[in-house]
């Protein structure tokens, strides 16, 4: 992991190059591939479950009035989506 405590996709190829013995090459396109999955299973609307590590859920945000905190005007804010993230019981005890 590099210095500044932060897990990047390099970081994920080279603990897989290290633990599973693909090259950093596979590993790296491994890793692309799980993120591109994730990525279009989301976009597709759908909600991405990976046991023991938590749920990525797709919400449809109704639209609202919000007030700008600058100058207390109101303004509308559209109805969007949003991909959220819920860490599994297990994660979160390990973070805890």
């Amino acid at each position: 992991m590099g210095t500044d405590a932060t897990l990047t996709r390099a970081d994920l190829a080279d603990i897989i190059k290290q633990q599973v013995g693909l090259s950093r090459s596979d590993a790296s396109n491994f890793i692309e591939s799980l993120m591109e999955h994730i990525l279009s299973a989301a976009t597709a609307g759908e909600n991405v479950k990976i046991s023991g590590f938590g749920t990525f859920v797709v919400r449809d945000k109704a639209p609202r009035i919000g007030r700008n905190p600058k100058t207390g005007v109101e303004a509308e804010i559209s109805k969007r989506r949003v991909l959220t993230f819920r860490a599994s019981q297990g994660m979160r005890s390990r973070v805890s």
